[in-house]
């Protein structure tokens, strides 16, 4: 089994047991708020080799748990820790030949870089810049800058 996979499937595997808790409770208040049947937003998108998989997400962006919602794809080996950000068929980006090199992931440059407040082709830049220069030293830095990136605010442009 490769370092990398051995890394998402240990670290994601108690990263998901850590977050159960969170993750049932906001399912929980956000079933008795929805209708039956909508608790998970399923999209289609594309992963390694282009092979299409459906990510399953429970959508609490107010709390930041909705990355921490797709672990299991993380543990089932349809995503990794560290990756560029899944897209939908179809996205602009989602059909560039470099992003089907590796695994789409839960955190990248663009994530760490606090990807909403970036330029709207820069995510995209940065994502083929992992794919180009991915390795373990990267993932790690990745990993360790992920949870301030999450909990700072967006930078602005120019500072």
């Amino acid at each position: 089994m490769h370092p990398k996979r051995i890394l998402d499937l240990a670290l994601g595997s108690v990263l998901l047991a850590l977050a159960a808790p969170a993750l049932l409770a906001a399912a929980a208040a956000r079933a008795l708020r929805r209708p039956p049947g909508s608790l998970l937003v399923r999209e289609a998108a594309t992963g390694l080799h282009g092979r299409t998989f459906t990510l399953r997400t429970l959508p609490v962006r107010r709390l930041r748990l909705d990355a921490l919602s797709r672990l299991p794809h993380v543990v089932r080996g349809e995503m990794s820790l560290v990756g560029p950000a899944p897209l939908p068929p179809g996205a602009p980006g989602a059909d560039a030949a470099w992003r089907h090199l590796v695994k789409p992931g839960l955190t990248g440059l663009a994530q760490v870089r606090r990807g909403s407040a970036l330029p709207w082709d820069e995510p995209l830049l940065l994502d083929q810049h992992y794919v180009e220069h991915h390795g373990m030293g990267l993932d790690a830095a990745l990993l360790l800058r992920t949870p301030r990136a999450l909990i700072g605010t967006p930078r602005r442009r120019g500072r």
